[in-house]
């Protein structure tokens, strides 16, 4: 996870818990969906809890209002974030390595397709396959 700042961070945020200042909008993901329960994994780690403007579907919505202005920062996945990184700020932030999603990579029993199946697992984890990862927002556990 990491903060997304309006383009130029003119609130100056600095760290997780700059997003409880007065005045500040935040905006995050409903608890409901994988960036939500992120985000509040974080607020029950640090004690710090949150007081957000709104509560969004997705991670593309919250990346929208902070984006457009409605929002002066949000919290959004890395990978989500490199992806308008010409738009926003990103401001990383140390309690947010304890939270991660996992995605797991392995080869069906039963494909119609084992050899291909071998070869993508194995470009995927292979050091050029984690190399990508890497620069999309993913890192490896």
């Amino acid at each position: 996870m990491v903060i997304v700042a309006a383009a130029g961070n003119p609130k100056k945020i600095r760290s997780f818990a700059d997003l409880t200042r007065p005045g500040l909008n935040v905006v995050v993901c409903q608890p409901s969906v994988p960036c939500g329960s992120a985000t509040r994994r974080i607020e029950d780690a640090t004690g710090i809890h949150l007081n957000p403007v709104s509560e969004e579907l997705s991670v593309t919505d919250v990346l929208n209002k902070v984006i457009t202005g409605q929002a002066d920062a949000g919290l959004v996945y890395v990978s989500d974030a490199l992806s308008v990184a010409t738009k926003v700020t990103c401001v990383r932030f140390p309690e947010a390595a304890g939270v991660v999603n996992v995605y797991a990579i392995a080869v069906l029993k039963r494909t119609s397709q084992p050899a291909l199946a071998r070869q993508f697992v194995a470009m995927v984890t292979a050091a050029a396959g984690r190399r990508i990862l890497d620069q999309s927002g993913f890192a490896k556990p």
